[in-house]
């Protein structure tokens, strides 16, 4: 009985406590539930800002000028997470990451989108563009637009960013003629035309994601490769090479990817405020772009690692004669419409 009589005593303490303690626990949650430095946290926005290059190339500036544009007009409401270097998703699964939700924005190069999308392989036609002015019409013109309207579900095109045209970098010999590419096995991104640009050339190809390739180059698995001075530089892949030619004969670009559905949850005021932040940050990319290439240009020199040659009119020639069958191969995957653009820029700019 008293083994009784305590148990009941033990229970009946036990819920007076609760009682009366009880009051002050709920006040204690709520008090630090609205602590001042964490009010209005609920209503603050993370945007998860996923890329694959260094932040002091073209990209690499434009996504923390943007991030700090928009975390500058909604007073810190808006914060853009930025990851570099591959941190948080490579080039081979941003993608989907995007389209999950498990990030918000991504800039992928458009050679990226090619396999997911055929027709934005009209934009890796060797020597389609000739000048930055081709270029920039390009992207914000009908080729732009249309490409732009043949996006999948879940995904939102908003702009184009720039970076510069594509050199070819190697280790046994300076690709000049189009029959120096016979012994050079080159790395290259996700893209039918690119890969058959190089094989019209004589090379053999690999596939390699972006933050992989210094390593291939390394092991010699690979010993070339295209990609703008901006990244040859920042990724330190003329360390590894003999030979840089400046040949300009693709241009490497981004087109700027959100969440649709994260998009259209978004207040109208903070999509402005977004959409304003890009239209400046795509503006101040065109304009630095070309400067941040050329500084890294310079940079390779001043190094003294490795020779640099640039194509002389006669040899861009034979190099444009050797791939003409990529256009043939490409234009009933384009199509008409983007193809007479492309045929267009290039009488209008060459």
């Amino acid at each position: 009985m008293k083994t009784v009589a305590a148990i009941c005593l033990f229970i009946f303490t036990g819920i007076v406590t609760a009682f009366v303690f009880g009051f002050d626990l709920n006040e204690s949650q709520d008090s630090l539930q609205y602590d001042d430095e964490q009010e209005g946290i609920e209503d603050k926005v993370v945007i998860k800002f996923s890329h694959v290059v260094a932040e002091n190339t073209p990209k690499g500036r434009a996504v923390r000028r943007f991030a700090s544009l928009v975390h500058e007009r909604t007073d810190g409401d808006i914060k853009v997470e930025i990851y570099p270097n591959g941190t948080l998703y490579n080039d081979q699964n941003e993608y989907d990451a995007l389209i999950n939700g498990h990030i918000q924005m991504i800039a992928p190069a458009t050679s990226k989108l090619t396999e997911r999308f055929p027709k934005w392989q009209v934009l890796d036609l060797p020597f389609a563009f000739p000048t930055y002015q081709a270029v920039e019409e390009a992207y914000e013109g009908t080729i732009g637009q249309t490409l732009i309207n043949h996006l999948g579900p879940k995904v939102k095109g908003i702009t184009f960013w720039y970076n510069g045209y594509k050199q070819v970098t190697s280790s046994e010999e300076p690709m000049i003629l189009p029959s120096d590419f016979n012994q050079t096995h080159v790395r290259i991104m996700p893209s039918p035309v690119i890969e058959s640009q190089f094989h019209a050339l004589g090379a053999s190809t690999s596939q390699i994601p972006f933050n992989k390739t210094y390593s291939n180059l390394e092991v010699n698995f690979i010993n070339g490769q295209e990609n703008t001075l901006s990244n040859i530089y920042s990724k330190n892949l003329y360390k590894e090479q003999d030979y840089l030619t400046i040949s300009n004969h693709g241009y490497l670009g981004y087109v700027v990817l959100m969440n649709d559905e994260f998009w259209s949850e978004l207040s109208n005021e903070h999509q402005a405020i977004i959409s304003q932040a890009l239209e400046e940050t795509t503006d101040w990319i065109k304009r630095h772009s070309i400067e941040i290439n050329d500084t890294h240009l310079r940079q390779i020199k001043r190094d003294d690692s490795l020779e640099v040659h640039y194509l002389t009119k006669e040899q861009r020639a034979l190099w444009e004669e050797a791939v003409q069958p990529v256009y043939q191969e490409t234009e009933p995957i384009a199509g008409k419409l983007l193809m007479e653009e492309v045929y267009r820029l290039q009488e209008k700019y060459q």
